[in-house]
């Protein structure tokens, strides 16, 4: 593979990640309640030191699955049926944020009550990270979809340049969205209304439903091919 060719589809990585990363960033969850919670206290940096607990996590994940199953994921089988798991799991997610869309909302108001209260930077790192960590669905989407990312960004062939673009993308995603969060708690909920949150969400799910048939098609060409 050529430099120019090598640029364009480490780029193509990095947007596929950011998406896919800010799909599931966008929906409301622990992560997001804590975010705010912490936002009425500390400021727009809250959310930043949460995704700092979050990222360490995450790093932490994708190394161990790397150094565990680099060779294993290289075989056809095993990435064929990794990639059917991710596409079914995306293809689900999808479903469910369509289905939500109607009664979406994202009630920035949460941490009004809470704002007084010590202000410590270690807390919102404490509990990205560990929030994180006992959330079933994060520890889910890993074992499926982050997996099979993984898994086609090893079969690139452009080593450890592709794996950090990768994590660079999902956390991008992440922080992105929970600084966003935090600066409208800070400066108030004006500028972001359900409406547009959800229509973030349903181009969000429209995305998922993409990388769901796309995730479909690499399966079928790892089955198929194997031996």
């Amino acid at each position: 593979m050529d430099a120019a060719a090598a640029t364009a589809a480490l780029a193509g990585l990095f947007v596929t990640s950011f998406v896919i990363g800010l799909s599931g960033a966008v929906m409301p969850g622990t992560v997001l309640a804590v975010t705010i919670l912490h936002s009425a206290r500390l400021g727009f940096k809250a959310g930043p030191l949460v995704i700092l607990g979050h990222a360490i996590l995450e790093g932490s994940l994708v190394v161990a699955l790397v150094l565990g199953l680099g060779g294993v994921l290289n075989q056809p089988l095993v990435s064929g049926a990794i990639g059917g798991a991710g596409s079914l799991i995306l293809l689900w997610m999808a479903w469910g944020m369509l289905r939500s869309l109607p009664g979406l909302k994202l009630d920035l108001e949460l941490g009004a009550a809470a704002a007084p209260g010590r202000k410590s930077n270690a807390a919102p790192v404490r509990d990205g990270l560990l929030l994180s960590l006992a959330n079933p669905y994060f520890l889910l989407w890993w074992a499926t979809v982050g997996l099979g990312l993984i898994t086609m960004t090893m079969r690139m062939g452009l080593g450890a340049w592709a794996l950090l673009i990768f994590y660079a993308g999902h956390i991008s995603a992440d922080l992105a969205w929970y600084s966003l969060v935090s600066l409208l708690v800070t400066k108030g909920r004006r500028w972001l209304s359900d409406r547009l949150h959800r229509r973030v969400v349903g181009a969000c799910a429209l995305c998922l439903l993409g990388f769901g048939v796309y995730f479909g098609v690499f399966a079928w060409r790892q089955l198929w091919g194997a031996d």
